[in-house]
């Protein structure tokens, strides 16, 4: 074997433990977040364990990419690895739920090096016929990690401790580190030290999380139309607006602006907003489905997601060899269609639909999924020149981060308005006409998905109640699907552009 194709190897396994620890802790930590509550308590911070990793993740994600075009791949990813590792360390030995979320903060704050840089890395070592199969791996390997990470963290926790979920990492992402360090090498591509652009990455930084923070905390812990609600909406126009009037300015901006006219880029950047917005925002809501309106036990209901990414799974694997013999909008458009179907059939299910019909639908949109953000990702690195890569992954990335934050609060504050509307009064009438009324305090969501509440309810409030919720996440779905249209419009716009093979 030569010492190309050996050090390609190293890489390879690198990047790919890396991108498993990336993808198992944005879903490991929700079985053991139940066990963090019961040594602490301090329910008023149990989302912020989420959000903190999330907002820290996502901020970074351009600040990263542009490191590696200005300091080298090698440096940004190493250090990113070592801070994430660094945040699973002081997570696992927290003493308390403050210091625990900020020390998923810390973790978020390395996890934004993790992705992007990884797909940099990818592009700069694999020829383009490669390239492509490489990050259907990626994604295929993403797919299969996040169905495996509730699972894992289950079982960690009842065998060791919570604390070990966190510790796990320490080994994995140190061998991921040995690989990178030994098969990744790169020299001085830059020598001219670069003029960053503080004022920029301050700006950045300040107005998306100002953003970030509305959109996870409005409709929950304040109303939409709330005073700091506003003020947060309002400082992240100011503070985006005097960022981007810094970026034209400067000489090496953070995140150089000018790259959005290059339609590959701008228009699959947009797309990744949107289609991220309804994936995200919608197919959260299938085990709820599953339970609440199927009467599916909460351990049936929690595996449904799984003909979804396993089918996700098998087109991402795909996508490298049809990215060989077609266009990137070849690509993208009939699986967005295919992904945009079945959205239409989930938000047809209601109460009468049987389990193969949802199964079914999860198997057409994940069929249609698994191609797309693969081909999205490699479009945007071909768009740009090696200077510029690490900031086209990092962008595609930052809007797919954004698209999904944006879906979860606004479709989720679409549910809990519709269940208002049609929930209550569906049930309640029903209890009424039977002389009966609910315990003070106790809301129709919570018997459904409890077995013994179920049982509770009258047959015809108990239909009813299935029904209204059925209805309720049905309109979810639907408007998860006018986000995949609009991406699909905007993959329409993306031209002729393909993945070129290497001469050699």
């Amino acid at each position: 074997m030569s010492t190309e194709m050996k050090e390609q190897r190293l890489i390879t396994w690198g990047l790919l433990l890396g991108l498993i620890l990336s993808s198992i802790d944005q879903t490991i930590v929700a079985a053991a977040m139940p066990n963090v509550l019961g040594e602490w308590g301090a329910l008023s911070l149990y989302s912020w364990a989420f959000s903190a990793y999330m907002l820290a993740s996502t901020v970074t994600m351009p600040l990263y990419g542009r490191l590696a075009d200005w300091f080298g791949r090698k440096i940004t990813y190493m250090a990113g690895m070592g801070l994430f590792l660094l945040g699973s360390l002081l997570c696992g030995m927290a003493g308390g739920m403050g210091s625990f979320t900020a020390f998923r903060a810390v973790q978020g704050l390395g996890a934004g090096a993790l992705m992007p840089v990884a797909f940099t890395i990818a592009a700069d070592v694999f020829p383009p016929e490669r390239r492509g199969r490489f990050m259907g791996l990626f994604s295929a390997v993403f797919a299969v990690s996040s169905i495996v990470g509730p699972a894992l963290g289950g079982w960690m926790t009842e065998l060791w401790s919570w604390r070990g979920i966190f510790w796990i990492n320490l080994p994995i992402g140190a061998a991921a580190l040995y690989f990178v360090s030994r098969g990744l090498q790169e020299g001085d591509r830059r020598p001219v030290r670069p003029s960053i652009d503080w004022w920029g990455a301050v700006l950045l930084t300040g107005g998306v999380t100002s953003l970030l923070l509305a959109l996870v905390m409005g409709g929950t812990s304040y109303r939409w139309g709330s005073v700091p609600i506003m003020g947060l909406f309002s400082a992240s126009a100011v503070l985006l607006g005097a960022f981007i009037r810094v970026e034209l300015r400067v000489k090496e901006p953070v995140i150089p602006l000018g790259l959005f006219r290059r339609k590959t880029l701008g228009y699959g950047s947009l797309a990744g907003f949107f289609v991220s917005a309804g994936m995200f925002g919608a197919i959260m809501y299938v085990p709820l489905y599953a339970q609440g309106v199927m009467g599916l036990s909460a351990s049936a209901a929690g595996s449904m997601l799984t003909p979804l990414m396993l089918s996700a799974a098998v087109t991402s694997m795909a996508c490298g060899r049809w990215m060989l013999r077609a266009t990137f909008r070849g690509i993208l458009l009939p699986s967005l269609s295919l992904m945009l179907a079945g959205f239409l059939l989930l938000s047809r299910l209601d109460a009468d639909s049987s389990l193969l019909e949802l199964l079914l639908s999860l198997t057409v949109t994940g069929l249609g999924m698994g191609a797309v953000y693969p081909a999205l990702g490699t479009a945007a690195q071909h768009a740009v020149t090696w200077q510029e890569r690490g900031a086209a992954t990092s962008c595609s990335q930052f809007f797919r981060s954004i698209g999904g934050t944006l879906g979860v609060s606004v479709l989720g504050s679409l549910l809990a308005g519709r269940m208002t509307v049609l929930l209550e009064p569906a049930a309640k009438g029903q209890l009424s006409a039977k002389g009966l009324q609910l315990a003070p305090g106790t809301h129709l969501e919570q018997l459904l998905l409890d077995p013994a509440g179920r049982a509770s309810l009258p047959p015809e409030a108990l239909k009813a109640a299935e029904a209204a919720l059925g209805s309720a996440i049905g309109e979810v779905f639907l408007a998860g699907a006018v986000f995949v249209g609009i991406g699909l419009t905007a993959c329409t716009l993306l031209g002729r552009a393909r993945l070129v093979q290497s001469s050699s």
